[in-house]
C-alpha cells in the first residue's frame, strides 16, 4: 500500500500524547518528520517514537520534497503564516481546530489553500469516535424519533498560567467554548445532521480570571428543524468529573458519559418504546484510536483525490458559532447566524 508521507509543526502536547501515536498505527501513513520551535520537544519526540528528522523551524521542514501533507498544532495565532506556507510548498493540510483566530481569518485560510490547490481538513478527531457513528445510523435510521433537544458538556481543570496560550484572546481566539465547546457544537450537528440557525449565550469566568477569554460559557443553539441544543465548556471543573452528553427525540433518547474525550471509550445507552416497552440498553461498538482512523481518513483522501472527511467549510461554520456565543454574551441578544 502506497503511504501519504507526513510532516508535523508543533510536536508538543496533543501531536505528543495522541495524533502522532495514532499517525504511526496507519497502513497507508507515515511519520517522516516533525517540528517544534522549542528543540527540546523535537529532541524528545523524535526519540520517543523514532522519527528519522527534526527541526525548529517549518520552513526548513517544509523544503522536504518526500513530504505530501502536515499536521498543523500550533497554538491558533500561528496557524495563518504556517498554513501559507504549507501550501506555498504544496503540502496537503490537517489543520487543528479552531482554524484561526478570527472567522475571517479562517475564511483567509480556506482560500488560500483553495487557490493554491492542497487538500485542507480541520481536527475535529471526536467524529471518529465509533460510538459517535454509531449513535448517527441509530438517529438516521430513526430510533428516537424527530430530534427534539440535545446537551452535551466537555469540562477540564484550568488554572491561570502564563504558559497557556488558551488563556489570552490574541493566542488562541477564546477561551473555553473556542478550545472545548467547539468540539460539542461539531459533534452534535454531526450526529443529528441539523445545523445551528440561531444563538442566545452567557459567559465569563467564575474562578480563573484570565487576561480577556472566559473559564466558562453555556449556549442555546436553535437548530434548523426548531430543535434547541445547550452547550456547555468549562475551564473552572475538574477533569474527573467526566464530559457527557444527551440527545432526546419524540421516540427515544440517547445518552453518552466518557465519550467526549481524547480516547475511544465511554458508556452509550439508548431509550426507547418498542411495541408499548420502554427498554434502556448500551449502544455496542467497535473502540479503537479516533486519531489513527483522522490520519487513515485524510490520507485516503489525497491517495483518491476525493474529499477530506472534515472541511474547512465545516470548521468554519463552527467557528462562526462560537464567534456568535461571544457576541450574543456581550450585547445580551440573539443571534441569527446568517
Amino acid at each position: 500500500m502506497k503511504k501519504i508521507k507526513w510532516g508535523v509543526i508543533g510536536c508538543g502536547g496533543i501531536a505528543d500524547r495522541r495524533t502522532i501515536p495514532g499517525m504511526l498505527l496507519c497502513e497507508n501513513a507515515e511519520c517522516v518528520a516533525v517540528m517544534d520551535k522549542n528543540p527540546e520537544s523535537t529532541a524528545k519526540v523524535k526519540e520517543k517514537y523514532n522519527i528519522e528528522h527534526s527541526y525548529t523551524d517549518e520552513y526548513e521542514l517544509l523544503a522536504r520534497q518526500d513530504i505530501d501533507a502536515i499536521y498543523i498544532a500550533t497554538p491558533v495565532f500561528c496557524h495563518k503564516e504556517q498554513v501559507f506556507a504549507a501550501a506555498d510548498a504544496g503540502k496537503h493540510i490537517l489543520l487543528e481546530k479552531p482554524m484561526g483566530i478570527t472567522v475571517k481569518e479562517a475564511k483567509e485560510i480556506a482560500d488560500y489553500c483553495s487557490k493554491k490547490g492542497v487538500k485542507l481538513g480541520v481536527g475535529f478527531m471526536m467524529r471518529f469516535h465509533d460510538a459517535h457513528r454509531r449513535i448517527k445510523e441509530e438517529i438516521e435510521k430513526g430510533s428516537i424519533g424527530e430530534i427534539i433537544s440535545a446537551y452535551a458538556k466537555f469540562n477540564c481543570w484550568s488554572p491561570v498560567s502564563p504558559i497557556k496560550w488558551r488563556q489570552t484572546k490574541a493566542f488562541s481566539g477564546g477561551g473555553a467554548m473556542m478550545d472545548m465547546g467547539i468540539h460539542c457544537i461539531d459533534l452534535l450537528q454531526y450526529m443529528t445532521s441539523l445545523c445551528a440557525t440561531e444563538i442566545t449565550a452567557m459567559g465569563g469566568n467564575q474562578v480563573f480570571q484570565y487576561p480577556d477569554t472566559e473559564d466558562a460559557a453555556s449556549a442555546v443553539m436553535r437548530m434548523n428543524n426548531g430543535a434547541l441544543f445547550t452547550v456547555e465548556a468549562n475551564f473552572n471543573i475538574p477533569d474527573f468529573v467526566g464530559c457527557k452528553f444527551e440527545i432526546f427525540g419524540t421516540k427515544g433518547s440517547i445518552s453518552a458519559v466518557g465519550s467526549i474525550s481524547q480516547v475511544e471509550e465511554g458508556i452509550v445507552t439508548i431509550t426507547k418504546n418498542e411495541n408499548d416497552v420502554v427498554s434502556a440498553s448500551a449502544l455496542e461498538y467497535v473502540s479503537g484510536n479516533m486519531y489513527t482512523k483522522e490520519i487513515d481518513g485524510f490520507s485516503k483522501a489525497i491517495l483518491e483525490n476525493s474529499a477530506v472527511p472534515v472541511t474547512a467549510e465545516q470548521g468554519i461554520f463552527n467557528q462562526q458559532i462560537v464567534e456568535a456565543i461571544y457576541e450574543s454574551n456581550e450585547n445580551g441578544k440573539h443571534i441569527k447566524l446568517s
